[in-house]
């Protein structure tokens, strides 16, 4: 089986997507193009694809809103995501961020630096090898459980929960350092590297993406607190095997 990774272009303009196929193709990936999101969703029902470069700007539906649909479909919704804008504001990365993409770049663009973004989201999405027993390394708090083998976590009552690359990066740098206040700059270095360019509200909006998922009440969070002028502190012992607080 062809294991070279599959990268899906969404974007309306068609110079843009035969450059990006040509030199990623260069690069050792697979490239398939896409004009819209009917042709996004077509090749996403009959390939495998490793990460979608998906342009926000599109007439019809736009990136964000595509986004939102990985994100809601249970079989798209760890599949890495690279937003690609011509505007360029702090304020328009955060909602690319708050749909759920896993980074961002603005138009004009470095093919080579959007090469370099994608080895970092597809490193992260990856992964490193899980060490430990058969099963890997289970880490436990407060009844969730996380594989870091399988890259999942289960809710108390044995649920599923979808999270996107960047909320599970999150996760497990809180998960790895717990009952500890961590620092934006710290909690980029530990869940994104410093591959991609940091902005220090990315995390705030990636913990309230995460919080909606595993807090009882997002609006008053427990698990996640925030420590005005350092940063966040996750509060639950964690538990597992060969995790951290075992």
């Amino acid at each position: 089986m062809d294991r070279t990774p599959h990268l899906l272009v969404v974007d309306d303009d068609r110079e843009i997507r035969s450059l990006l196929a040509q030199f990623l193709t260069r690069h050792g990936f697979r490239v398939t193009g896409a004009k819209d999101g009917a042709e996004m969703m077509r090749t996403l029902d009959t390939a495998r694809v490793d990460m979608i470069v998906l342009d926000l700007m599109m007439p019809g539906e736009d990136g964000l809103s595509l986004c939102r649909r990985l994100r809601a479909a249970p079989e798209t919704a760890q599949t890495p995501v690279i937003m690609l804008t011509a505007m360029g504001e702090e304020t328009d990365r955060i909602v690319g961020l708050e749909m759920g993409a896993d980074d961002y770049l603005a138009k004009p663009f470095s093919p080579r630096e959007l090469l370099a973004r994608i080895k970092a989201v597809l490193r992260r999405a990856s992964g490193p090898a899980a060490p430990g027993g058969e099963g890997g390394k289970l880490l436990r708090f407060e009844d969730w459980t996380l594989d870091l083998a399988k890259r999942e976590l289960r809710s108390p009552d044995g649920v599923l929960v979808q999270l996107s690359a960047g909320e599970y990066d999150l996760l497990v740098a809180f998960v790895e350092h717990p009952q500890r206040v961590l620092t934006r700059d710290q909690l980029l270095d530990l869940a994104r590297g410093r591959s991609a360019v940091p902005f220090d509200r990315s995390i705030d909006v990636q913990v309230s993406r995460l919080r909606r998922k595993i807090e009882p009440d997002p609006a008053e969070p427990t698990l996640i607190k925030t420590v005005r002028g350092g940063g966040y502190l996750f509060t639950p012992p964690v538990v597992g095997s060969g995790g951290a607080g075992s």
